[in-house]
């Protein structure tokens, strides 16, 4: 029953991680874009990662095929509180499984007060994983985030990971039952086998 769970929970790691085709996107300058103009963000994101406290936004809320669309990155030492000062390299990737697909670069921005703003337009639906990644004293810092970009499919990766392990549990349930039935049989002849050898043995 253990290695059945242990399956079990693979299928639904591996299902949870919605398969995409190549898709083409277009990094463009955001400096045309601001807040007044779009929707709020979609995700605000706070985090710490190695020296520093990065804060990234995405807006539209919800970024749509052929519609332009931008990353705003706030990136702030954690003992000094001073942002940082070079440049920021944006590339996005599909989330395919495996994560097998290519990065494509969007862009390097600077800072525009303070803020490292990285426009986009996708010319189709899908899953997608941004990557802003920047070098402090030689150090790498990388932070990644899905987008989904279009509406979600009706039929999304829970619901095939749901069908699938009910269809999992089902056969699982059905393996065990047909093992129980099997034990028992085999039971039930040593009984008999053991209650003639024991009245053949009888005076």
């Amino acid at each position: 029953m253990k290695h059945i769970r242990h399956f079990l929970l693979s299928v639904v790691l591996l299902l949870l991680a919605a398969p995409a085709l190549a898709h083409h996107v277009l990094g463009r300058p955001a400096y045309s874009l601001n807040e007044d103009s779009n929707t709020p963000p979609s995700m605000q994101v706070e985090t710490q990662i190695g020296n520093y406290f990065v804060t990234y936004m995405v807006f539209p809320a919800f970024p749509r095929p052929g519609e332009p669309g931008r990353i705003n990155l706030y990136a702030t030492h954690m003992d000094s509180g001073e942002p940082f000062t070079g440049k920021v390299r944006f590339t996005v990737r599909d989330d395919a499984w495996f994560g097998g697909a290519e990065p494509e670069l969007l862009g390097v921005q600077p800072p525009d007060d303070n803020v490292f703003r990285q426009g986009f337009v996708f010319s189709e639906e899908g899953d997608y994983v941004i990557r802003a990644e920047f070098e402090d004293e030689g150090e790498p810092y990388l932070i990644d985030f899905p987008l989904r970009i279009g509406q979600p499919s009706p039929v999304g990766p829970i619901t095939i990971a749901g069908v699938a392990l009910l269809l999992v549990l089902v056969a699982a349930n059905l393996f065990q039952r047909k093992r129980l039935q099997r034990d028992r049989i085999r039971a039930a002849h040593r009984d008999e086998r053991a209650s003639a050898a024991s009245g053949e043995g009888a005076p």
